[in-house]
């Protein structure tokens, strides 16, 4: 079984929550037994999860060494210029090393949900929207990436995974997909 599922903005990434103050959780929105996440999202993020009962299918999707390409839709602060993309296509230097170079281009801003709650706007400050694949998946390292060449992130979206896509589903919502094995 392989669930394509629409994480929203605010939901952590997991089933459960051992935390004083309950948060909202997969649980909330996935109730298949024997579906565990392959990956992860962070909670301030949002978009493409997917869930599989298959082990194999699962470390194929999260091992790093598989280099599984995840695309994500940014929206960042500030304006992209040729340096910050240049910098991003050849792989930034971080805390944690120099990443993989990542494809990386300018967009349209996605016709898109909106968000809630709805990201900050600055009116002095322009916001630009990328799409940006990695095939590492580091601790937000597409954020700690965009803020190293100087655009830090407003929204994140995971918009595909492999040959996996969000398509139309609605945040909170999920269907079963066919495997590309």
């Amino acid at each position: 079984m392989l669930i394509l599922l629409n994480k929203p903005y605010g939901v952590l990434p997991q089933f459960t929550d051992n935390s004083a103050t309950p948060r909202p959780t997969l649980a909330d929105y996935v109730n298949v037994k024997g579906a565990y996440p392959a990956g992860r999202l962070d909670m301030d993020s949002e978009g493409l999860m997917l869930l599989t009962d298959d082990g194999k299918l699962q470390a194929r999707i999260s091992d790093p060494k598989h280099k599984m390409a995840k695309t994500y839709l940014v929206q960042v602060e500030g304006s992209p210029d040729d340096a910050a993309m240049k910098a991003l296509r050849q792989g930034v230097t971080l805390k944690d090393g120099p990443t993989l170079p990542a494809k990386v281009e300018a967009i349209p801003a996605p016709d898109l949900w909106p968000r809630d709650p709805p990201v900050r706007v600055r009116k002095t400050v322009p916001d630009h929207w990328l799409r940006l694949t990695i095939r590492e998946g580091r601790n937000r390292q597409v954020r700690r990436m965009t803020a190293a060449v100087g655009l830090p992130t407003l929204r994140l979206v995971r918009w595909q995974v492999g040959d996996w896509v969000l398509g139309d589903l609605r945040p909170g919502e999920w269907r079963e997909a066919g495997r590309a094995d």
